[in-house]
């Protein structure tokens, strides 16, 4: 059965347009764009889609997801991962390496594609480690995780501390054709760190992290970048001083590109008073002039990408004291209202901010999707822009609930989600 959308403002990655129109979707695929109010008749065998005052964007992608399969299935599993991603807009996630055991070989890789195929809803781009056993220390098998569909390198959560392993590792990558994403930390500048280093660590008496734990290794990884000539993403950037670190690198024409979390663009170091555990991430939230920079880099094009860095935790793992707890939040549902909070306060068009979810992390991983036009895949949201809610915990599909955005009013929801011509999440009121 054919599906028409009818009247909604599509948002075109490729030329930067907004304008009504009406969308055909035979099979998986986008069979015709035509200007809303044409009459198309296909017979009775058609299903209709009223998209009126809402958005219609690509399919969005995230890369950078924890999936926790296999190992940690009480905290997530690839399909309710997937299931999260949909209900939030994302046709498509990139799931990172640190799993148990983790995605280190073609097995763990297999496995994790086999279950998303299960799970039919978002596509899934397995990320695989760049060390054996994320440590730091030996090279995977890029070759072999290629051919096994990993789309790009990473020890998340670990960073290759070794500078020659690291300059090996991207050399290898850019023979295989594969993205190295660097986790961006010196550990001895972190050590025993829980939150960003400064007033408010000291008045709470937390130990801290300096923003100088990140902006080294950004800038060892931008200059590697520039001797091996391969490309390098840096991952959820936190601080003003990578910004500016990115932004030269870029300006010298070194191939490095990156991301930030909406986290890093929504809350500071203020939301861990009180100890609140769901603010605890790593990196750390910053201050609000690391904000600053943050979404001033998203503007100017210096930050490529949004990414939700969604890292399930149980309450075993969040209602500890806050030294002990672990890092991380979900993000996958909270996500698009964030970044259209930073449309609505005219920090950013609405364009470049989808761009920013969609086309932008689909060329940095080298994937399809980020676009529609005629002859592609139908993967898209239908996004209602207005909608405005309470967001709780009943509305979470992730098997965590580790968000600090419980109870906050939201605007701008998820109407109807399609991947590959199919419907696989709708609003039910």
């Amino acid at each position: 059965m054919a599906t028409w959308i009818r009247r909604g403002r599509l948002v075109d990655t490729l030329t930067g347009g907004i304008d009504e129109c009406d969308l055909i979707i035979d099979g998986e695929r986008i069979a015709k764009i035509l200007p809303s109010g044409y009459f198309y008749d296909q017979g009775s065998d058609l299903k209709l889609i009223d998209a009126s005052d809402m958005l219609v964007i690509p399919g969005m992608i995230d890369m950078h997801v924890h999936l926790r399969e296999p190992g940690e299935e009480y905290k997530e599993t690839v399909s309710t991962g997937c299931l999260a991603a949909v209900a939030g807009g994302f046709t498509a996630i990139a799931c990172m390496p640190n799993t148990l055991p983790p995605n280190d070989c073609r097995a763990v890789t297999e496995f994790i594609l086999e279950q998303a195929r299960r799970a039919g809803s978002a596509r899934v781009y397995p990320i695989a480690a760049i060390t054996l056993a994320r440590k730091g220390k030996v090279l995977t098998e890029f070759g072999d995780l290629k051919a096994a569909g990993a789309v790009g390198v990473s020890d998340d959560g670990s960073p290759v501390s070794d500078s020659e392993v690291m300059r090996r590792a991207l050399e290898y990558a850019k023979y295989h054709g594969l993205r190295v994403i660097s986790h961006c930390e010196d550990l001895k500048l972190s050590m025993d760190g829980v939150m960003h280093e400064g007033e408010v660590s000291t008045s709470i008496g937390l130990p801290g992290i300096p923003a100088a734990a990140e902006a080294v290794m950004v800038h060892r990884d931008i200059c590697l970048s520039e001797l091996t000539g391969c490309p390098v993403h840096i991952a959820h950037v936190s601080t003003e001083a990578s910004v500016e670190l990115i932004r030269r690198g870029k300006e010298k024409g070194i191939q490095v590109t990156a991301e930030t979390a909406p986290h890093y663009f929504s809350l500071d170091h203020t939301a861990v008073i009180g100890y609140e555990t769901c603010a605890k991430v790593n990196p750390p939230l910053r201050t609000p002039k690391d904000i600053q920079a943050i979404r001033k880099g998203l503007v100017e094009g210096v930050i490529d990408v949004i990414a939700t860095d969604h890292a399930p935790h149980s309450p075993l793992e969040k209602e500890l004291e806050f030294d002990k707890a672990a890092s991380g939040m979900i993000g996958l549902q909270t996500a698009l209202p964030l970044v259209l909070s930073l449309v609505r306060e005219g920090v950013i068009g609405l364009v470049q901010a989808i761009e920013k979810l969609t086309i932008s992390p689909a060329r940095v991983l080298g994937v399809q999707g980020g676009y529609l036009k005629e002859g592609s895949i139908a993967d898209l949201t239908i996004v209602d822009p207005d909608f405005r809610y309470i967001f709780s915990k009943d509305q979470i599909v992730s098997k965590s609930k580790n968000s600090p955005f419980i109870g906050r009013e939201m605007t701008g929801n998820v109407y109807l989600t399609m991947t590959g011509g199919r419907v696989v999440w709708e609003r039910k009121a």
